[in-house]
């Protein structure tokens, strides 16, 4: 007797986003979107957190009156799909989500609810505003109790929108609140696009009756106290746009320190990754690491050390093949990427993270203590011969190997070329010569008024002889103090009154 296997059962989980910052997911949420066979998203869910869904996973828009949705849902279950039914928010405090919750609950297909962060405490909080442990949060663009509203203690939390706040100044004045009350009014909460008004009551409609979209707006005495606490805006590159010019998988270090200074990134490839012509010399090398030709293998770069794992790959082999042999890195985000596949780099520079840098610590062959004197440098195919030279220099035989092909990248659309072109980007940060030669290249000159930031000397020397004013150069020639080196110089020259405050932007889906 043979037993037919049961198909595995579905499930449906409504999951908040929260208030709109990416990083206000909470871990359940994530967990599940990165497992979610289907993803049913409400329209406003920010693009980051969208982007934690499994690259595998169905995403489509949650169309029609809730009884549709929950149909949907629930045959999308039953087929034995995990469902994450994405809303804006927190799930269980839109009507609408409330009765697909309902309906679900009333078919045989089992269900979670992950609460969003609650935007009525999260935006407030990111404008510097401390509510204390007794406020009271009301959504506007609904019916409301205005007497029973004014009379609550604390401070009063408004969703609306700007078409409500005429009456919902004169609905609490005329209840009772001072006209003269503080009032933050804030839009696109917890957004790279922040932006809070200060006003009073009497003043609200008046003064911010032209913000779009979405308000949380804090009524009472803790507004008041709201610049010393004002952390989210008052960021050094807040609300920059800043120019990028990396692929998308390099770009990652740089675009997530530039949002912690406030900064909205945005990435241009400059260059594309490519296989050398002929495979034959990496081949050759790959053999020589087996059979023990190499005493060193010298990184310099983060695209050299893909390179060689995926001829690795290629041949299956890992990381022992490596028994035996010395590995070098020209700089820390090289050595990190080494470390990733399990090794410790022997050596990375302890000065400047450089060619340079590397020589000054490479110890000179000796022919007693190395037993093989070779060195394999798999590269790009525009390396320039410094470090290969000096490494003869110190008695060592050199293979210099083209282990990938840079070519130019495509060019950007026309609305980032005249961006570049006319300074609608507050800041652009080159990380090598060949990234300002093939920007340039690509896109055009950045516009006189961009600031323009370089990692190192070779590349700010590149960026003069294209005619750039170089604005920012860190003394450690890393990502992470290239970006903080820009932050520093913003806020210094904001200080000394010479910038502007930053300016305001639209929404920035991450």
């Amino acid at each position: 007797m043979t037993t037919r296997a049961r198909k595995t059962p579905g499930r449906v989980a409504f999951v908040g986003s929260g208030p709109g910052d990416a990083g206000l997911l909470t871990v359940r949420a994530q967990q599940l979107l990165e497992r979610a066979d289907l993803v049913m998203t409400d329209p406003d869910v920010p693009q980051g957190v969208l982007a934690c869904a499994s690259a595998e996973a169905e995403v489509r828009p949650a169309v029609g009156a809730p009884g549709d949705v929950a149909k949907d849902l629930v045959s999308e279950a039953k087929a034995g799909r995990l469902v994450i039914r994405l809303v804006s928010g927190d799930p269980l405090t839109q009507s609408a989500v409330v009765a697909e919750t309902q309906a679900v609950a009333k078919s045989s297909v089992a269900f979670d609810v992950v609460p969003g962060v609650p935007a009525g405490t999260a935006v407030p909080a990111y404008a510097g505003i401390a509510l204390g442990s007794a406020h009271t949060d009301v959504d506007v663009r609904s019916d409301v109790d205005w007497a029973g509203l004014a009379a609550s203690p604390g401070p009063i939390v408004l969703h609306a929108t700007a078409t409500h706040l005429a009456e919902a100044a004169s609905s609490l004045v005329e209840h009772g609140i001072a006209a003269q009350t503080p009032v933050a009014v804030t839009s696109d909460g917890t957004g790279n696009g922040q932006r809070t008004i200060d006003t009073t009551l009497a003043s609200l409609a008046a003064d911010a009756g032209e913000l779009s979209g979405q308000l949380i707006v804090t009524v009472g005495s803790v507004v008041a106290n709201r610049p010393k606490l004002s952390w989210w805006e008052s960021r050094a590159l807040y609300g920059w746009r800043v120019l990028v010019p990396r692929t998308k998988d390099q770009a990652i270090e740089m675009s997530e320190r530039l949002r912690t200074h406030g900064a909205i990134p945005s990435e241009v490839p400059t260059i594309s990754v490519e296989p050398p012509r002929s495979p034959a010399q990496m081949e050759r090398s790959v053999k020589g690491l087996v059979d023990g030709r190499y005493q060193w293998v010298v990184f310099t770069s983060t695209n050299a050390v893909r390179a060689v794992w995926e001829k690795f790959a290629e041949f299956g082999l890992d990381a022992r093949a490596f028994s035996g042999v010395k590995i070098a890195c020209v700089g820390e985000s090289t050595a990190e990427k080494v470390r990733s596949f399990g090794i410790v780099p022997e050596l990375v520079p302890s000065g400047e993270q450089s060619s340079e840098g590397l020589l000054a610590d490479f110890p000179p062959y000796d022919d007693i203590l190395d037993p093989v004197e070779r060195v394999l440098l798999p590269r790009a195919d525009i390396a320039t011969e410094t470090l290969a030279a000096g490494l003869r220099d110190r008695g060592w035989e050199i293979d210099d190997v083209t282990a990938y092909r840079t070519v130019r990248a495509a060019p950007p659309p026309a609305e980032t070329r005249e961006m570049i072109k006319s300074g609608g980007f507050d800041a652009v940060c080159f990380t090598s010569s060949s990234t300002v030669r093939n920007l340039v290249g690509i896109a055009g000159k950045p516009h006189a008024r961009t600031l323009v930031a370089c990692i190192g000397p070779k590349t700010a020397e590149t960026a003069r002889e294209f005619g750039l004013r170089v604005d920012v150069q860190p003394e450690n020639p890393q990502v992470v103090s290239l970006v903080d080196a820009l932050a520093e110089h913003a806020a210094r020259l904001r200080a000394e009154g010479a910038l502007p405050p930053p300016r305001k932007t639209k929404r920035a889906r991450r």
